[in-house]
C-alpha cells in the first residue's frame, strides 16, 4: 500500500515520521522496529532514527510505503 505523507517543514525524522503516519503508536515503538532493520528509506534499510526525511524520499515499513510529498 502506498500512503502520501505530507510535511510542511524542510525535513521530519524518521522515528516521528512513524509515528504522525500512524504506522506505529509511539516513538519507543518506532525506536524498535526502526533498531531490528524493519525501516527502508530509498530501497535501504536504515538503522538510524533520527534519519532526515526530505520531500521525495520513500520509506518502507511492512507492506506499507510513505512518499513524503
Amino acid at each position: 500500500m502506498k500512503q502520501e505523507i505530507k510535511i510542511n517543514t524542510d525535513f521530519i525524522k524518521l522515528e516521528a515520521l512513524l509515528k504522525y503516519s500512524g504506522l506505529v503508536s509511539t516513538g519507543g515503538q518506532a525506536k524498535i522496529v526502526i533498531q531490528e532493520g524493519q525501516v527502508s528509506v530509498n530501497g535501504e534499510i536504515c538503522l538510524m532514527r533520527g534519519k532526515k526525511i526530505r520531500t521525495g524520499d520513500e520509506v518502507s515499513f511492512q507492506q506499507t510505503m510513505l512518499i513524503v510529498v
